[in-house]
């Protein structure tokens, strides 16, 4: 059973670079991340490849589309042996309800979340898209939807995490991307905080790409990471 909170983000084009990462990781240390672009160059191949040495996958590929289409590709998500999946929890509640019968219909049953609100937006983008509440309370609506149909967390910034277990349960999982070390950029995320300040503000799983995957060495910042969860 994998301990760590830190889920290593994959955003890479090329399937070397990826190897030469992961070569240097314990799986039992961390799981990966393959996003759109890594699964768009190699597609289900280099999700088994990375399987095979023993790294449990979150297939990142956010799934919106019409109920149908949504149930079948969770299936086969399922199928593929992937241990988190996820979708956006605006694609409203039939499509949310979809998603997970899939699960339920599957003989591997993937974690299945769903996506609130994209962490690189701001409070004036979100206006700007059109949504007729704030992001705060839009965030809450969204986890609360996906908690009704049955899904077992949200994506969410880490500053959510806290608010949308209020509204949802405390097992209610919240996978938060925008993790940066004291010290790092925020590259394009806004919404950001430390590993650390996440995890005491109720965020269940951290995922954590360029402060990890372009270090010098990886597997030491990894090392910190999971020792500043630790403590």
């Amino acid at each position: 059973m994998i301990s760590s909170k830190v889920i290593i983000a994959l955003d890479f084009s090329e399937r070397q670079q990826v190897l030469d990462l992961v070569s240097g990781l314990d799986p039992q240390e961390c799981r990966l991340k393959v996003g759109k672009e890594l699964f768009t160059s190699y597609g289900p191949q280099i999700v088994r490849e990375l399987q095979a040495l023993g790294f449990e996958i979150f297939l990142d590929l956010k799934f919106h589309d019409i109920p149908n289409t949504v149930y079948k590709a969770i299936r086969a998500a399922a199928d593929l042996g992937v241990w988190m999946v996820n979708v956006h929890a605006s694609g409203g509640r039939a499509m949310l309800t979809q998603a997970r019968q899939a699960i339920n219909d599957s003989q591997n049953k993937p974690l299945l979340i769903a996506v609130t609100i994209l962490t690189s937006l701001s409070v004036s983008e979100v206006a700007e898209i059109g949504y007729g509440q704030d992001l705060a309370s839009l965030v809450k609506h969204l986890a609360g939807l996906s908690y009704e149909c049955g899904l077992d967390g949200v994506v969410c910034s880490a500053q959510e995490a806290n608010i949308i277990k209020s509204v949802t349960a405390p097992g209610f999982l919240t996978v938060t991307p925008g993790i940066r070390l004291a010290d790092a950029t925020k590259d394009d995320q806004t919404r950001v905080m430390t590993p650390d300040a996440a995890v005491k503000n109720g965020a269940d799983y951290l995922v954590i790409g360029r402060p990890i995957a372009q270090a010098q060495d990886p597997l030491a910042i990894l090392h910190k990471v999971n020792s500043l969860l630790n403590k």
